[in-house]
């Protein structure tokens, strides 16, 4: 049985945003709950001029890249957030060097607003 764990990065069938289709994209493990798993998308196409603040870059110049089993630098997009059943994952490619994660976290509380809610 497949049991992606944070902070993984595997190889998906990633959810388009209407949901008509998915495509085959790594993804980075935010969080596992049994059989469904909470996912972001990584993309290796970099857009031209500068980047949103709920992005994260993972750098071919990093010196763990390697780790991460990606080809090219790439972006996780804390704006393309998933939440699928184990079966959509293919293989692991590697995982997330763990000076990148407080980057992914600080972003995805930028994506989620989460600064802006009260807990009580």
């Amino acid at each position: 049985m497949i049991s992606p764990q944070t902070p993984e990065i595997w190889l998906v069938r990633f959810p388009f945003s209407d949901l008509t289709s998915t495509k085959l994209r790594p993804a980075f493990i935010l969080a596992a709950h049994r059989e469904e798993l909470i996912i972001l998308g990584i993309f290796s196409k970099m857009p031209i001029g500068e980047l949103r603040e709920t992005w994260v870059v993972i750098s071919d110049k990093h010196p763990n890249f390697s780790q991460t089993g990606l080809k090219k630098t790439s972006l996780i997009r804390t704006d393309k957030i998933a939440t699928v059943n184990a079966s959509v994952f293919q293989r692991q490619l590697g995982s997330l060097p763990s000076d990148i994660l407080p980057l992914v976290q600080a972003a995805l509380k930028i994506c989620l607003n989460i600064s802006y809610i009260l807990l009580v």
